[in-house]
C-alpha cells in the first residue's frame, strides 16, 4: 500500500491513458506508484464511489486485480505517495484509509487461496 503526502493510505489506482486496456493502465499503475514490476494473475473486482472537484461531482469506478511481484524495486515508485510499504494483510487492513478498499484486500485474499489452490492442483506450486 502506499502513503499520500496528506497522509492517506491507499491502494494504486489511476487513470487510463489513450488506447490501454483496464489491464495495462493496472500494471503501468502500479510500477509507476510502487515502483513494482508485476505480472497480472486474475480480476478481483471494483469500487465505486463519488468525489467532488471544482464544484463539480465525478463518479469514478476503480478495477482491482491480483498481481504479482516480479521486480522492480518500492523506492523507485512516483511522487505520488510519499512512502510504499509491504504488509501482512491484518496490518493492511488496519493503515487503509478507504474501507472499501480493505473489502478488495479480503476478496484479494481469497483469489490468492483459490489461485495458490489451483497451482498445487497442476503441480505448480
Amino acid at each position: 500500500v502506499g502513503r499520500s503526502h496528506a497522509g492517506i493510505w491507499t491502494l494504486p489506482k489511476g487513470t487510463p491513458q489513450a488506447g490501454e486496456t483496464i489491464e495495462q493502465v493496472a500494471l503501468r499503475e502500479v510500477q509507476e506508484e510502487t515502483g513494482l514490476i508485476v505480472h497480472l494473475i486474475t480480476y478481483i473486482g471494483s469500487i465505486s464511489y463519488f468525489f467532488v472537484r471544482d464544484q463539480v461531482r465525478y463518479q469514478k469506478q476503480v478495477r482491482h486485480f491480483l498481481l504479482e511481484a516480479v521486480g522492480g524495486d518500492t523506492t523507485l515508485h512516483d511522487q505520488e505517495y510519499d512512502m510504499v510499504e509491504w504488509f501482512p494483510l491484518s496490518e493492511a487492513c488496519r493503515r487503509l484509509s478507504y474501507q472499501n478498499e480493505v473489502h478488495i484486500l479480503y476478496q484479494a485474499e481469497d483469489v490468492l487461496h483459490r489461485w495458490l489452490e489451483y497451482r498445487r492442483k497442476e503441480g505448480q506450486a
